[in-house]
């Protein structure tokens, strides 16, 4: 593992996200086998937004995963820290809010959202547990999070399988769709070094979550953890 590539600075893994902007999409459907339009789905079927809701889609990138929220007529607030991402979305989707923010240090006042969601970016962020807590301090009492993440597969031949496509193709495949390949190997050694799906629930019931449960994915490959902010 090349602890130079995890221990980017903030502003560089925006950077490497700028760089990847236009063709973000369509890597992701290519790397995950066609798998992330199905955890996109999950998550809309978790987050459950309803019409006059406000929901926080935080890392949305250009915004794909903020679209079904939208179509429920809940107002979607889609932020990251990658303007090259918000540039590319507001391109594809100008009605909706773009918003340029830091997952540690929102630019939203207390307790101003129904739901909050973030997929595939909570690994991106340096301090997870100060992003969770600003998650916990945005959202409404009452409200909820959910979160969906690359996690541990459950079934150990497998696992390892896994891990080495992480390592050796994942890299390669990505070169054939993406400019910046770079941009990969960090994901693949992200997701080698995140917690599994009991560690991050316990790091959501440190934040001040309640309810939490998770369910796997693809055997585990992606986890859909949830939570709720005590009513008061």
């Amino acid at each position: 593992m090349t602890r130079a590539t995890l221990d980017k600075q903030p502003h560089e893994v925006a950077a490497m996200f700028d760089d990847v902007a236009a063709r973000y999409d369509l890597t992701n459907d290519v790397i995950s086998l066609g798998q992330a339009r199905r955890w996109r789905r999950a998550v809309d079927r978790t987050v459950v937004a309803r019409p006059g809701e406000r929901v926080l889609d935080l890392a949305a990138g250009t915004g794909t995963s903020s679209l079904p929220f939208a179509r429920t007529g809940a107002y979607v607030v889609p932020c990251d820290f990658s303007v090259g991402m918000l540039g590319e979305g507001k391109k594809r989707h100008p009605w909706l809010p773009f918003t340029a923010g830091d997952g540690t240090r929102l630019p939203f006042r207390d307790e101003v959202f129904d739901a909050v969601t973030i997929s595939f970016g909570l690994r991106n962020i340096q301090d997870t547990d100060a992003a969770l807590a600003e998650l916990y301090r945005v959202t409404k009492p009452g409200g909820r999070i959910v979160i969906c993440e690359f996690s541990e597969p459950t079934w150990a031949p497998f696992r390892t399988v896994y891990t080495e496509y992480l390592m050796s193709a994942l890299p390669p495949v990505a070169r054939t769709v993406c400019s910046n390949p770079d941009a990969y190997v960090y994901l693949a050694e992200s997701i080698r070094t995140w917690p599994n799906q009991p560690e991050l629930a316990a790091r959501l019931q440190g934040a001040g979550w309640t309810k939490v449960a998770w369910r796997n994915l693809t055997g585990g490959v992606v986890a859909l953890h949830r939570g709720t902010k005590p009513a008061g």
